[in-house]
């Protein structure tokens, strides 16, 4: 599923009514129908009349507003209906519709005059005061009937016509004090990446996207959601018949020392789980034993240092690794740490580079730059949040603080910066995963609505998906479908065991979700 920003939409748009598929006045009536059609889809007294406020803004989703007023009119409802801005600057397509709204004995009120009281008695609040495409923050005034909506809470619906008003369509992020909240956000055609982002998922409640008409056509350079498999499908995961351990790759974890393996053992099963036919734990000699009773499938190796590490790369069949989870970055580590990194990067292998592997370069991320560079094989970074800014922090600034000004920089901005100057594939985590490539291309991982798997917010679970990408790309997956499966698989792992989940149970439950798939 693409997610198209703003100025796609409307290029998808004008380009239709351009070719004459299809009139803005048609894709404003199916647009209203498909936002009522939804709210008597989502509750059980949504076709049964009531009294709603509709909300209309100055442009066109305020046309969008006037149709539902008027579709749920003729169902019978009483409407109460208000517009922002002058009525006699609306343009032409949701002027048409005002005027279709006053033929049939609709009043239009003063949005800017309106307070809480004025909406009181309605059941249903429909939001079509800004959709995509808000390019300044939102009115005190709005934010504050935002405030006291939210406030009502119980017993009144609120619904959002493409966006929550206040709200990025290409961030995510607030534009104003407090946007909208609603319960239902209907959006057209393509979801946008403001959905997913940042505060959408929070905010548009439950998300519907209905169809207008429109072409159904690929658009180039279109960020879109991650699914298994990347572009080719699930099928991609599968393994080859007839072939042996080898044929399926050998993943070397790097684990830290005594006291220290639980993460490195917990990216090794990850890998292991995802289907790397041999997985290697390299561990120093003071935690050889610790590790020797605690493993089985996984083999083991004593690795002392980068020399060693280099050493063992000889072996050509060691074609992938993960190194971080649990690798240690205190004053005696870090340079060690940073010496391991450099060797293997160096060897040229496939590479994921997680926590402590990251922040081991926090004071000289261009050096892990250049090495990454310098060793050409494919590398893939999952840092988190924080991890992030000590590697990008000019970039992680433009984050933070409030949005002056639409279309915000948002995390697909940020993690697009990010894999071009690393030269890596970058997974910044979060609900809303966003993975890039360094030629531009951005997947967002939707672990929200319907996929949401807040139990992934247990110590280990970042281990487990650097190892289940690892494991990935020792099977041959190129960096960025492998950071692109992993993180679909991770999500789908975690919402099948539910609550209760800790990271030791993720590597045990990828075989129902391979098998779901088919494979």
């Amino acid at each position: 599923m693409e997610l198209l920003t703003a100025a796609r939409m409307r290029a998808v748009e004008e380009e239709a009514i351009g070719r004459g598929t299809v009139t803005g006045e048609a894709l404003m009536e199916r647009a209203g129908a498909g936002v009522v059609a939804a709210i008597a889809a989502r509750w059980p007294q949504g076709d049964v009349p009531g009294r709603a406020a509709v909300l209309c803004g100055p442009g066109n989703n305020g046309g969008d507003g006037f149709v539902i007023a008027r579709l749920l009119a003729e169902k019978g409802w009483n409407i109460d209906l208000f517009l922002l801005g002058d009525e006699g600057k609306l343009p032409p397509d949701a002027a048409l519709n005002c005027a279709r709204w006053r033929a049939m004995g609709g009043t239009v009120a003063d949005l800017a005059m309106l307070d809480l009281s004025g909406i009181a008695a309605a059941g249903l609040v429909v939001d079509a005061v800004f959709g995509t495409g808000l390019s300044r923050p939102i009115s005190e005034h709005l934010s504050g009937l935002a405030e006291g909506l939210a406030a009502l809470g119980r017993g009144k619906h609120v619904v959002a016509v493409d966006m929550p008003s206040g709200l990025c369509s290409d961030s995510g992020r607030a534009l104003g004090r407090v946007p909208f909240r609603a319960d239902l956000t209907v959006s057209f055609h393509r979801p946008k990446p403001g959905h997913y982002l940042d505060l959408g998922p929070q905010l548009c409640g439950a998300l519907e996207v209905v169809d207008i008409g429109l072409p159904q056509l690929p658009v180039e350079g279109a960020e879109r959601l991650a699914r298994p498999g990347g572009a080719q499908g699930p099928e991609r995961l599968a393994k080859r018949h007839g072939a042996h351990k080898y044929t399926h790759g050998h993943l070397l974890v790097l684990a830290g020392g005594a006291g220290r393996g639980g993460a490195a053992r917990l990216a090794a099963r990850a890998g292991l789980r995802a289907g790397a036919g041999l997985v290697t734990l390299g561990v120093p000699p003071s935690a050889l034993q610790e590790n020797a009773m605690r493993l089985d499938a996984i083999m083991l190796r004593r690795l002392a240092d980068a020399e060693a590490l280099a050493a063992l790369l000889e072996d050509a069949r060691v074609n992938a690794l993960c190194l971080g989870p649990g690798l240690g970055t205190g004053p005696e580590r870090a340079e060690g740490t940073r010496a391991l990194v450099e060797a293997a990067l160096g060897a040229g292998r496939a590479a994921v580079l997680d926590a402590d592997a990251l922040t081991a370069f926090e004071d000289a991320p261009e050096v892990l730059f250049a090495a990454i560079a310098a060793g050409q094989g494919e590398t893939v970074l999952t840092p988190h949040p924080g991890e992030f800014a000590r590697l990008f922090p000019d970039i992680a600034a433009r984050l933070k603080g409030a949005a002056e000004r639409g279309p915000a920089f948002s995390r697909i901005d940020a993690v697009r910066e990010a894999a071009a100057r690393a030269g890596a594939v970058v997974l910044l985590k979060g609900p809303d995963t966003v993975i890039g490539a360094p030629d531009g291309a951005v997947v967002v991982n939707d672990a929200v609505y319907a996929r949401a798997a807040p139990w992934l917010a247990t110590a280990g679970a970042g281990d487990v998906l650097a190892g289940l990408i690892a494991g990935l790309m020792a099977r041959g997956l190129p960096a960025p479908a492998a950071a692109e499966s992993g993180a679909w698989l991770h999500a789908e792992a975690a919402r099948g065991f539910g609550p209760g989940l800790i990271a030791e149970d993720l590597p045990e439950r990828l075989p129902a979700v391979l098998a779901a798939l088919g494979l």
